[in-house]
């Protein structure tokens, strides 16, 4: 592809949405094209060039695989048809039949995938919206283990730096009084144990995992928690993405730390790990705020993803859609 075949991303998705906009809509791709106030000849090549497929069978095939799911409930073949835009039954059977091996008639009963083979990874996603399996570039060709680990370790240094505003009196207020999140990690009541348990946990299984000494916390100012945080949530994001490099998630150690000593498997301590700092991270962002904190970072992993694919940084705010990004 030349450069200038390239099509800017926000570019793209204007023409994309456009083509969308007309889904059920009986127009052709000098309409289409005129919405996007381009030419026919323009549009066709602008939208071949960022998705691999010409406008005119982008849309067909969203369309069929609409009417495929549609048929898997119950639709009839006749306004499955009419739906996809076919003015007969019969021309589309014979569309359906060419892209599917099998008539319309017999696809609801297999109750088969009614996505298309499609090299750009956009498909269609009931009940009436659009699915983008991204793998065209590598800065987001990542698994879930990795996505979780960033997004834990991205998200806990923010709310250690909201919690650098706060007072003494602020951060050892009793938000939750006898909170209790696990029995034997005790209460945490305020923004300050909160904080200290979120790193104290990672401090402690990446130790039992190493087969170090039990550690002994230490200093819970927040700067100190910021800098052991840096520490443990470095080496904890370390060992996790070592253990799926070696897929030795089923591997067992024995904790001697514990009273009497237990076994683990990797995969188990590092989903329990992730299970409750996800939970404690919740319940942090809802104390910060009732606290006064006036930069609370969102807890939710799409709005961080978001955050992390824009041009440049954003407001928590604007990353929740309630300020304008300038």
């Amino acid at each position: 592809m030349s450069k200038a075949d390239k099509v800017p991303p926000d570019r793209l998705r204007e023409l994309v949405d456009t083509i969308l906009a007309a889904f059920d809509e009986r127009v052709d791709g000098w309409q289409i094209a005129g919405r996007a106030y381009t030419s026919r000849f323009h549009f066709d090549r602008l939208v071949s060039a960022g998705l691999g497929e010409a406008p005119a069978a982008f849309r067909r095939r969203l369309l069929l695989e609409r009417a495929a799911w549609r048929l898997t409930q119950g639709c009839s073949v006749t306004d499955a048809g009419w739906e996809a835009a076919y003015n007969s039954t019969e021309a589309f059977s014979r569309a359906f039949r060419r892209a599917y091996g099998r008539p319309p008639s017999a696809f609801g009963r297999a109750r088969t995938d009614f996505r298309l083979p499609a090299r750009n990874g956009v498909h269609f996603h009931p009940p009436a919206g659009m699915f983008l399996s991204d793998r065209t570039t590598t800065e987001t060709d990542m698994d879930l283990t990795e996505r979780l680990l960033d997004h834990d370790f991205w998200l806990t240094g923010r709310l250690l730096d909201s919690a650098r505003e706060l007072t003494a009196e602020q951060l050892d207020r009793e938000i939750r009084p006898g909170h209790t999140v696990l029995d034997f990690d005790g209460p945490e009541p305020s923004v300050r144990r909160m904080l200290e348990r979120l790193v104290w946990t990672k401090e402690v299984w990446t130790a039992a995992i190493a087969g170090r000494a039990l550690p002994d916390g230490g200093d819970d100012s927040v700067e100190a928690l910021r800098a052991r945080w840096a520490r443990a949530g470095a080496e904890f994001r370390a060992l996790a993405a070592d253990v799926d490099r070696r897929r030795a998630w089923d591997d067992t150690f024995i904790d001697a730390l514990c009273d009497p000593p237990q076994s683990f498997t990797l995969g188990g301590v590092i989903t329990h790990v992730l299970t409750f700092s996800a939970y404690r991270r919740q319940v942090l962002t809802e104390a910060l705020a009732a606290v006064g904190c006036h930069d609370v970072p969102p807890a939710c992993p799409m709005e961080w993803e978001r955050g992390q694919l824009a041009e440049r940084p954003l407001t928590s705010d604007q990353l929740r859609g309630l300020g304008e990004a300038g």
